[in-house]
């Protein structure tokens, strides 16, 4: 069984969100974005986020002169998939169907996200075996935890 994603706070995947969007930063650059998005955390509070964050293996870091600059070790997607197929084992018997029906059905599309589904379901039926995923049930995607 795939080990469970390890679960942070909102203002951990504030954080985080941050450096998907703009890359490796500092704790003083994640501040000034999250202060411009209307956040008001102190440095020591940016900080202890971002070291949080490296003990669950979301980020790390590498000294840059006398700061550190911190990265994130997965992407959105590899985030959200990590934790959409452990809410699949958790609540839905291990099956994606039902999560995917949830996200989709009662909501509105734009022509350009509709043609991104075709293309994408069309990908799928080419693979070997009719589509899923590279990843084999089961097998965690997750980073390794540092020794």
């Amino acid at each position: 069984m795939a080990p469970t994603p390890l679960s942070i706070s909102e203002s951990e995947l504030e954080v985080l969100k941050i450096l998907w969007e703009h890359g490796p930063s500092t704790v003083r650059e994640v501040r000034r974005h999250l202060h411009e998005t209307g956040g008001r955390q102190a440095y020591t509070t940016v900080q202890t986020l971002l070291t949080r964050l490296a003990q669950k293996t979301y980020v790390e870091s590498e000294p840059r002169g006398r700061a550190h600059v911190f990265r994130p070790t997965c992407s959105r997607e590899e985030f959200l998939g990590e934790h959409l197929d452990d809410l699949a084992r958790k609540v839905c018997e291990g099956t994606t169907l039902p999560l995917v029906l949830s996200l989709v059905q009662g909501r509105r599309f734009s022509a350009e996200e509709l043609a991104g589904f075709r293309e994408l379901l069309d990908e799928l039926e080419q693979r070997p075996g009719g589509g899923g995923r590279d990843t084999p049930a089961g097998k965690p995607r997750r980073r390794k935890k540092k020794e």
